[in-house]
Formats: C-alpha cells, structure tokens, sequence
C-alpha cells in the first residue's frame, strides 16, 4: 500500500465525519495536497479547520515515511479533477477535458460535455465527436477535469471584452486554497 492509500485510510474518517468529501490526496516530494470539497462548495473557514483536523490525525497516525512534509488543504476550484464514478455523476452536463490511457483506441485528448456516466464509463459528446459520441471506459481514462467555458458575451457590453484595467496595475490571482505545515 502507498503513501497516498495510507493517508487516504486515516484522512477519509476524518472528513466524513464534517461533512466533507476526499476529490483527491497527492503525496509526494515533500508535499501532501489534500483536495476536499462538499455541497455548495467550501469556504476558507472550513479549510482552516478541517487543514488542522488533517494535521492532527496525520501527526497521530503517521502514514507519511520520509519526514518532514508540508500539508496543502485545498478546494477543487472551477477546473477539478474528476477521479470516481460519483464524480462524473455528479457532473453530467459539465465540460470536461479528458486524456486517454496510451494503447486506447481514438485520439488521447478529448474535450466536450459530459453527456452520460454509469458505473464502468462515460459518454462525452461535442465538436469533431461522433453524433452519439465517444464512450471512454474508467479504465482508459488517464486524467479528467472540468474546464470552465465563458459564457456568452453580454450584449450590452459591445466591443468590450471586460473591464477596463490600468495596464500599469498588476493583480494576483484569487485563490481557494489554505495552506499549513
């Protein structure tokens, strides 16, 4: 059993019991990125206690060999993996982004709307798929997120592709994420 297995068997009760869902757990170089997220969605005050909740029972049980690490507590965000059959369930009418298995019939990199999943695969439908559209299989499929598509662009807003900005300001990034060590 990995380290990622290990972490994923104490980490899980832990989230279950708040609430939370486990979308993914990352272990490696230093890092264990735990990625969570429940209905709704979840706020930084959610990570901040359930990122020390994590440290704890990680302090306690241990599964991490190899020392020190830094814990990264997460939110999927608006482009979040999808791992589990629950997962593309719970996504039908998404766009996703999809890389294949090497070996796998067709092309490795399929993006489109998330059309149907059942318990052994998924249908993706869109621009240069099939009419009824591709069926990939859990087992082909390498990697899977959402992407995010802009909408529309609003009709009162012409010729404008967004707010006017000073281009001499700089901005950072908004982010979902709590990090603790």
């Amino acid at each position: 059993m990995g380290q990622a297995s290990r972490a994923h068997e104490v980490i899980e009760p832990v989230l279950s019991s708040s609430g939370l869902e486990l979308v993914d757990i990352q272990v490696g170089g230093g890092l264990v990125r735990v990625t969570v997220d429940r209905p709704g969605g979840i706020d930084l005050d959610a990570l901040s206690d359930i990122s020390r909740a994590i440290s704890a029972v990680l302090d306690r049980e241990d599964p991490i060999s190899g020392g020190r690490y830094t814990l990264e507590v997460t939110s999927p965000g608006v482009e979040r993996p999808l791992r589990t059959p629950a997962q593309f369930q719970r996504f039908i009418g998404t766009d996703v982004s999809i890389k294949t298995r090497p070996g796998t019939e067709g092309e490795r990199r399929v993006a489109g709307r998330l059309a149907h999943a059942d318990g052994s695969g998924v249908v993706i439908v869109g621009t240069g798929l099939p009419e009824e559209g591709r069926r990939l299989a859990y087992t082909d499929i390498e990697r899977a997120r959402t992407t995010f598509s802009w909408g529309p662009a609003d009709p009162g807003r012409e010729g404008r592709r967004g707010p006017r900005r000073d281009p001499h300001r700089r901005s950072s990034p908004a982010t979902e994420k709590a990090t603790t060590s």
